[in-house]
């Protein structure tokens, strides 16, 4: 049985979570667009067996025998099994017996990977966000970590993406925490290491054909190549963008709140003398808000030439619809199925 005492990195992982908790909690959970935030009832954790979420569960464990502020709130684990790899079953079976050995509940669900198009990650992503984000009066806790955050700052700069993609993972998204983006791999392990845990290691994070193990490769040898301290940089982008990003996707809210017209049109004179950076991000919330899926960088420059170099030309296609310009308005003009 795993021992109920921390060692000096699995105090380093509870008292992450101890900030991030006693955030949320002071803060309270969104219920609605109009409904004042909601108190938190639960904290859920969401293991996968790894080091990361079973150092994050035993943090969660500690913090609610140790913190007043958190005593009261029942800590649990969901221990998803996709189904995608021969023995998930087992592997499902030996976390939650982790879990239990804390003295934290654990319920295992299976759930169904459908892929729609967006490949397995994506599809799996999105079934264990669903399982995990079920209970609405919980806080619910992942076990992402700096390195997570690195490899993603690095996927974002391969991809040739702009700032919100730099910025990474939120720490904070809605009811989903991951309080370890401070904290790196090895401390995660080596917590483990002092309670007694057995962690499993994912085969598919070595996998080549998935496009995080490749980064997780690449990030090793570029920390080799360039010097320590590269995963450590990465996440400070991160951090620094998110701030940036946040400003903007704010400041562009209001030029779309003021160029939008009852019918769903937008009017071209506050876009024409806005900075391009707020008028882009307008632009592609607009596309998405009418309905326009899978938009991309191009999609959004070529609208924007209906905007600030608009001599009488048709409209553009966009991804399933139209856009064109009649006087001084923007509007969709075939409608996404």
């Amino acid at each position: 049985m795993a021992r109920q005492e921390l060692g000096p990195a699995g105090l380093r992982v509870a008292q992450a979570v101890r900030k991030a908790l006693r955030e949320v909690v002071s803060d309270g959970l969104p219920a609605g667009r109009s409904a004042p935030p909601g108190p938190v009832q639960r904290i859920v954790v969401g293991v996968s067996g790894g080091a990361d979420s079973l150092a994050l569960v035993a943090g969660a464990a500690w913090c609610s025998r140790r913190v007043e502020e958190l005593a009261n709130l029942p800590v649990s684990a969901v221990v998803v099994d996709h189904g995608l790899q021969e023995g998930s079953a087992e592997v499902a079976a030996r976390a939650a017996a982790q879990v239990q050995a804390l003295g934290v509940e654990a319920q295992v669900v299976h759930v169904e990977v459908a892929d729609c198009g967006d490949g397995p990650e994506a599809a799996a992503r999105v079934a264990r966000y669903r399982a995990l984000l079920a209970d609405r009066d919980a806080v619910v806790l992942v076990g992402h970590t700096l390195d997570d955050q690195a490899e993603t700052v690095l996927l974002g700069l391969a991809r040739g993406s702009g700032t919100r993609s730099l910025a990474g993972m939120p720490e904070r998204q809605g009811r989903l925490l991951r309080p370890l983006l401070g904290v790196r791999r090895s401390e995660t392990e080596a917590a483990c290491r002092e309670a007694g845990l057995e962690w499993w290691s994912d085969p598919h994070n070595a996998d080549p054909t998935y496009s995080r193990s490749r980064v997780r490769a690449a990030l090793a040898t570029l920390d080799q190549a360039i010097g320590p301290g590269l995963a450590e940089a990465l996440a400070r982008t991160a951090e620094l963008s998110c701030a940036d990003a946040d400003l903007l996707d704010t400041m562009a809210a209001k030029l779309l709140l003021g160029a939008s017209r009852p019918d769903g049109a937008l009017a071209t004179g506050p876009l024409e003398t806005a900075d391009r950076a707020l008028r882009d991000r307008a632009l592609l919330t607009w596309l998405r808000r009418e309905g326009v899926e899978d938009v991309a960088a191009t999609h959004v420059r070529a609208v924007a030439e209906l905007v600030t170099d608009w001599h009488g030309q048709a409209g553009v296609d966009v991804p399933g619809a139209r856009v064109g310009r009649i006087a001084d308005r923007l509007q969709v003009e075939g409608r996404p199925k």
